[in-house]
């Protein structure tokens, strides 16, 4: 039994440091620690009477400690959350403590990520071989079998076909399972039982920036609001078990894993994160803290607030922003039927691709269009033909 073969993570879900406890008691949101009871550190060649390891703490505490306070001052104020960002990034300049990678507003990143216009959206994981949209509960890792290396080249081919700009892939859907080597839990493609043995992420990557594209990653959260079967998270932390806070700790570490491990990453697309899970400026803060130069959207579980700004970037899914929406924007489709692939699914026609993607560039919005890959992780011939004629309607 593969659950069995688990090793048994430290702290597996919160923590039981006092002094992490305090700092988020306090409001002071730092980068996600390590699950290790004994965590390597980089500064461990430095003469331990030394004082410059806890000057340099200090520093990015009180930095930390006031974008916070900052970001809770513009929500007073009713700015908007990617007002208070900015105000918040700008507080981090007046200390002299930014980071290099910050130099570039979160306005002039949002600008930058609007220029795109169009970009792909790839479903693919666990659900993929159980047919279902949502996976409930816990399956094997083994049930995750492509039958051989998955083709992520001739996804970054098609995306260029289409005349797309950049992709974002689910590396973790509502099924829990991760499709990169997670040191936060062993229910992922590199367990003993899952045949791949092999990081997708890192593949997936790797073929669209060797074409030119930018790389998203889908990163679905536990919202409260769902059913008890539906998992989301790994076993390692398991809702049935673990509070909604060891939760929130759980995915922040996974989601900083994420950023460090993969440099090239632009955008977080985060699915089902909104304030019954965390407040906006508590969310801002969080990937701010963790990469500055990486823009975080939010898709609301709330139909009824879909195409609210939280995070940096709207999202609309399966409808369009309003015609007078000025909110930095993504409006999400698919392709085929559904999110995920299904035997016999027939692709839309590219000329009705075209106005979904028109009309959404027409409303300060990208269109993100969805092509789910089969159980070898193959897009089908229609859908790549679409694609392809698409690209075509595109240079006329």
């Amino acid at each position: 039994m593969w659950a069995s073969q688990r090793q048994q993570i430290s702290e597996p879900c919160g923590t039981q440091d006092p002094a992490l406890k305090e700092t988020l008691a306090a409001g002071r949101y730092k980068r996600p620690r390590s699950f290790s009871a004994n965590p390597p550190r980089k500064h461990e060649a430095i003469n331990s009477k030394s004082t410059i390891p806890c000057m340099i703490e200090m520093k990015i505490q009180r930095v930390a400690l006031a974008a916070v306070i900052v970001l809770q001052l513009c929500s007073l104020a009713g700015a908007s959350a990617a007002e208070a960002a900015e105000a918040a990034e700008a507080a981090n300049a007046v200390s002299g403590a930014a980071a290099p990678a910050a130099k570039r507003s979160v306005k002039v990143m949002q600008e930058d990520f609007l220029r795109l216009k169009f970009g792909m959206f790839i479903h693919y994981n666990m659900a993929t071989y159980k047919g279902a949209e949502w996976v409930s509960g816990y399956h094997s890792p083994a049930d995750f079998n492509p039958g051989g290396r998955v083709n992520t080249d001739a996804w970054a081919d098609a995306a260029v076909s289409a005349g797309m700009k950049y992709g974002v892939l689910t590396v973790k859907h509502v099924a829990g399972f991760c499709l990169w080597d997670s040191k936060y839990t062993t229910y992922d493609v590199m367990n003993p039982d899952c045949p791949y043995q092999q990081d997708l992420v890192a593949q997936f990557i790797k073929s669209f920036k060797s074409r030119g594209l930018k790389v998203g990653l889908y990163y679905c959260w536990r919202n409260p609001g769902f059913k008890s079967e539906f998992k989301v998270l790994p076993p390692e932390c398991d809702p049935a078990t673990h509070s909604l806070q060891e939760q929130n700790e759980f995915q922040k570490k996974q989601i900083a894993e994420l950023l460090e491990k993969y440099s090239d990453v632009f955008y977080v697309w985060n699915d089902s994160l909104d304030p019954q899970i965390m407040p906006a400026e508590e969310a801002l803060a969080f990937f701010r803290n963790t990469r500055p130069d990486v823009l975080a959207n939010s898709n609301w579980w709330d139909w009824g607030k879909k195409g609210t700004l939280y995070g940096d970037i709207a999202v609309k899914e399966l409808g369009h922003f309003p015609e007078s929406n000025t909110a930095p924007g993504e409006t999400c489709w698919c392709l085929e039927p559904k999110w995920f692939w299904q035997e016999g699914a027939r692709p839309k026609k590219a000329p009705d691709v075209m106005e979904l993607l028109e009309t959404a560039n027409g409303r300060n919005s990208n269109f993100l269009l969805n092509v789910g890959p089969d159980k070898h992780g193959d897009f089908e011939p229609e859908s790549l033909k679409v694609l392809a004629e698409i690209g075509k309607l595109r240079k006329e």
